[in-house]
């Protein structure tokens, strides 16, 4: 905490320019097509899906939960903080630093998307698909305080839009992958009548947003990532989280005989 006060107090706030209006409004558009289109649909299909779909549905809808990555998360840094980092190798505490730090990018991105989907889905008060016959597709109760009234957005959503969010930023060439396997996660809770449609979409794209925020604000601070010439967050090279394998195998012996001779000759 030290380092990141003093990061924040030297390094200028610069960041990309992005036009985060359009992409709320192409938010709130997705969102409102996917109610107009699915919600009632997805209601009347309650209850309607095979047994064992919904048990195979309900197994994956587990990996939503946030407690998956935060408990692993905080583990992590108590860890890093039992560790004796004056016994490490350079390479070690390397290793440790970077665990530390994406330790917190997981706190953050996750942990706050999950603070601002229960105000949300509390402030709202929608009621969920398992009491559709009883409320109909759009029957608020805000602050009911009641989880039969906390379906808009889906909290599991919002955790899967942030692991895609997470992923983005540190594998953005495997996105395709990241978004099928998450998005197909978050979709498990219509599977299971805990939550419309829309709701999955609203939670995914809260998460989504939450992650992206983080990253920028690490790549201004310089943990995990580095800036672009746009500002845009990077994964530095030097942030790994295994050591490298050292070379094996005949082309290393290669290297090292060809190393020598070059010695040799000079």
């Amino acid at each position: 905490m030290t380092i990141v006060k003093r990061r924040f107090a030297v390094r200028p706030a610069r960041y990309p320019k992005i036009f985060w209006s359009v992409w709320l409004l192409a938010w709130l558009l997705l969102t409102a097509a996917v109610f107009l289109r699915f919600d009632a649909a997805a209601g009347e299909m309650r209850g309607e899906w095979s047994p064992g779909f919904v048990r195979f549905t309900d197994f994956f809808t587990q990996f939503g939960l946030g407690g998956w990555y935060l408990i692993p998360a905080a583990l992590c840094l108590v860890a890093a903080n039992l560790t004796d980092w004056r016994g490490l190798s350079r390479q070690g505490r390397m290793i440790v630093y970077n665990w530390t730090c994406f330790a917190f990018l997981v706190l953050c991105a996750v942990g706050l998307s999950g603070l601002a989907v229960n105000v949300l889905k509390y402030g709202i008060g929608r009621a969920r698909p398992l009491y559709f016959d009883s409320f109909g597709v759009l029957s608020l109760h805000p602050f009911a305080m009641d989880a039969r009234f906390a379906g808009f957005p889906s909290g599991h959503a919002t955790t899967m839009g942030a692991v895609f969010g997470i992923l983005l930023l540190l594998f953005p060439r495997r996105w395709i992958v990241a978004l099928a396997v998450t998005a197909c996660i978050a979709s498990t809770r219509v599977f299971v009548g805990a939550h419309y449609p829309s709701d999955t979409v609203a939670g995914f794209g809260l998460g989504l947003a939450l992650a992206v925020i983080s990253g920028l604000v690490f790549a201004r601070l310089g943990f995990i990532f580095g800036q672009t010439g746009l500002k845009l967050p990077v994964r530095k090279r030097t942030f790994r989280l295994v050591r490298p394998r050292a070379p094996t195998g005949r082309g290393s012996m290669v290297g090292q005989a060809d190393g020598v001779d070059r010695t040799q000759t000079r």
